[in-house]
C-alpha cells in the first residue's frame, strides 16, 4: 500500500500541466437551471397524472428501470479491477501486463465513480426528504420531510438516475466515439423512473447531473495522476490511449 501511495504522489508531482480552459462552469450553471425549470414546469402535471400513465409505457419503464441498480455495476467494476490487478502482476508479457493494468484502472474508475456518487445521492435524498409522486395528493410535488427515514420521502435526487448518469458518462469519457449513443441510453433509462411513477422529472434530471458531473470530476483527478485520461485541448478529459482499435 505504501508503494502505491508513493507512486501516486510521484505521478501528481510530476504532472505540472495546468488544465486547459473549458466551459464546465457554464454547463454546471445551466444544469442547475434545467433542474429548477423542470421542477417548476413539469413536476406538477406529472404528479397530477401519475395514475393515468398508459399501461404500455408503464410496462416499458418497468422492464428497463432496474438497469439503474448499482449493485451489478459495482460487482462488474470490482471484477475488472481485481482481475486487471492480478494480471498486471502475474502475466509474463510486458504488453499483456500493460493491457491488464489498463483494465484495472478502468475498473477502479467505474468503481470509484458509481460507489461514491451513489453514496452522495443517498445521503442527499435522506437529508432533503422530498415526497415521491405516490404521495402527490397529500404532499404535492414540493412536499419535504427531511430525515424522515421512509423510502417514500427519498425522491430527490433519483438514485437510479445517478447511477445511470455516472455509468454512461464514464463510458462516454472512456469511449468518446460513442458518446452520443451513451448519452441517449442514459436519457431513456433514467426516464423510466418517471414512467413507473417512482420520481418526478426534476429528480431524474438532478440524478443524471449528479452522476455525470461526478464522473467528470473523477476523470479530472485520474488525469492529474496520469491514469487513463489526459486533459484535452478543450479542457475535458480524453483517453490517454485509444481503448478500441481504429480510434
Amino acid at each position: 500500500m505504501q508503494a502505491i501511495l508513493t507512486s501516486l504522489d510521484r505521478r501528481w508531482r510530476r504532472n505540472k500541466s495546468g488544465f486547459a480552459p473549458s466551459h464546465w462552469k457554464i454547463c454546471l450553471f445551466l444544469t442547475a437551471n434545467v433542474v429548477l425549470l423542470a421542477a417548476l414546469l413539469f413536476d406538477w402535471p406529472v404528479g397530477a397524472n401519475i395514475k393515468n400513465i398508459a399501461p404500455p409505457i408503464h410496462f416499458f419503464g418497468k422492464l428497463l428501470t432496474n438497469f439503474g441498480e448499482s449493485g451489478w455495476i459495482i460487482l462488474l467494476s470490482a471484477f475488472l479491477f481485481f482481475e486487471g490487478w492480478a494480471g498486471s502482476r502475474l502475466l509474463q508479457s510486458p504488453r499483456c501486463r500493460c493491457q491488464a493494468l489498463r483494465i484495472c484502472q478502468i475498473g477502479g474508475y467505474l468503481l470509484t465513480t458509481i460507489t461514491l456518487s451513489g453514496i452522495i445521492a443517498n445521503l442527499l435524498k435522506r437529508a432533503i426528504g422530498r415526497a415521491r409522486p405516490m404521495h402527490f395528493e397529500d404532499w404535492g410535488p414540493f412536499g419535504f420531510s427531511p430525515f424522515n427515514g421512509h423510502a417514500g420521502f427519498e425522491s430527490f435526487p433519483s438514485g437510479h438516475a445517478t447511477t445511470i448518469g455516472a455509468f454512461f458518462v464514464a463510458l462516454a469519457f472512456l469511449f468518446p466515439r460513442y458518446r452520443y449513443i451513451f448519452i441517449a441510453c442514459a436519457l431513456w433509462l433514467a426516464t423510466t423512473r418517471v414512467m413507473i411513477g417512482a420520481h418526478y422529472p426534476s429528480d431524474v434530471i438532478a440524478g443524471l447531473a449528479l452522476g455525470g458531473w461526478f464522473s467528470f470530476m473523477v476523470a479530472i483527478v485520474y488525469s492529474r495522476y496520469g491514469l487513463l485520461f489526459r486533459i484535452g485541448e478543450t479542457g475535458w478529459p480524453v483517453p490517454r490511449l485509444p481503448l478500441l482499435k481504429g480510434k
